[in-house]
């Protein structure tokens, strides 16, 4: 008989459009299902009507290191059999790198910054105490065993803290795909409600941290095509004053449409022609696999752990890096022709449906059964 197991989730923040939270959520469905239980340990921004799936555990730090420290001090008086962190702390029986590896976002990050930003993050505490966290977890194996969701993330973790690759697990991210399918009649009705005309190009930028995304970038590529019947619609939190821009004034409409934070995400994908995300470092994009499985090409980088999975020019593009705004404007012409969207469009849905949550879920339930023996 399979033995039923006491699990402990950790998250410190919240945000009701987060990914690693819904994720979490579906995550915790799973494993009740299978018959085990589930603990969260937060902090108080976690609703109490956001995880009916357990008990809370909410720890009062406000900080990412008070966290850990105080994470550390009730370890003992845990009831779980295994503690799974998306959360950089101390140490866990397994950390799942959701948020990837803040050494290599930096360092991804400083080829697009000016010197003098890279000095004042230098001495930005926060990313002290994040590198620190994750020297702990990794380069002094303070995590028994690793969770990625992609093979750019396990490389780095491998190469920049010497981290057992035998002990790091690729699990992808999932979704559940009865909810991201293509529907033509929520198409029509969504593209009426955003005033979107039959002939216009929808690009769709999804998801909050726009600079590590690569919000800029995607204006740029779209200035650069110069076809004033194109929209980019822009979906997530951030200060859209930073990116409003004269250089595409000469629109006839304002061709950039901020959105805010969008609960349902699924009636923008069915508004959308393209999904373009320029990230300048992304572990694998929840918002591209959804816009996959809703049949829509992503255009995106090879620094986005999703791009493993799809094949550049079948299901979308794939350029270097965030700053190559050629390679993009030439990707945003490629997939404006109607026709290859259309043709394109049963492919993704057939490579997005290899993606669902409840593989995800397995296997991560493997991984904790495991750890738990």
């Amino acid at each position: 008989m399979e033995k039923k197991l006491r699990l402990a989730f950790v998250r410190r923040g919240y945000s009701p459009t987060g990914g690693a939270e819904a994720y979490l959520k579906r995550l915790a469905r799973g494993v009740i299902e299978a018959g085990h239980k589930v603990r969260l340990i937060a902090t108080n921004e976690w609703p109490e009507d956001q995880w009916p799936l357990g008990p809370i555990t909410r720890l009062r730090a406000e900080s990412v290191i008070g966290f850990a420290d105080e994470l550390e001090q009730i370890r003992p008086q845990l009831d779980c059999d295994v503690l799974l962190s998306l959360e950089r702390v101390w140490s866990c029986d397994v950390y799942r790198a959701g948020d990837g590896v803040h050494r290599a976002w930096l360092a991804r990050r400083r080829r697009f910054e000016l010197p003098l930003k890279q000095f004042a993050r230098a001495l930005n505490p926060k990313h002290r105490d994040l590198l620190h966290l994750e020297e702990s977890l990794f380069a002094s194996r303070k995590a028994r065993r690793v969770i990625v969701a992609s093979q750019m993330v396990k490389k780095e973790i491998v190469d920049l803290y010497r981290y057992p690759a035998d002990r790091t697990d690729i699990v992808h991210n999932g979704v559940p795909l009865d909810k991201f399918r293509f529907d033509s009649e929520l198409r029509e009705k969504s593209r009426e409600d955003l005033e979107l005309k039959p002939d216009q190009i929808a690009l769709l930028f999804a998801g909050s941290g726009w600079e590590r995304k690569g919000l800029l970038f995607a204006i740029k590529a779209m200035a650069l095509c110069k076809n004033r019947k194109m929209r980019l619609l822009v979906a997530g939190r951030g200060n859209a004053a930073l990116y409003k821009t004269r250089r595409l004034r000469f629109w006839r409409e304002e061709p950039v449409q901020f959105l805010g934070e969008v609960a349902d995400l699924m009636r923008i994908y069915a508004a959308a022609d393209i999904l373009i995300l320029p990230t300048i470092y992304d572990p694998f994009s929840n918002a591209c696999l959804e816009a996959l499985a809703c049949g829509l090409p992503v255009i995106t980088t090879r620094s986005n752990g999703f791009s493993e999975i799809i094949e550049d020019s079948v299901h979308g593009s794939i350029v270097d890096h965030a700053g190559d705004l050629i390679g993009l404007r030439d990707a945003i012409r490629f997939w404006s022709d109607p026709s290859r969207r259309a043709a394109a469009r049963s492919a993704n849905i057939r490579r997005a449906s290899q993606f669902d949550i409840s593989k995800n879920v397995e296997q991560t339930m493997e991984i904790l059964t495991r750890v738990a023996l």
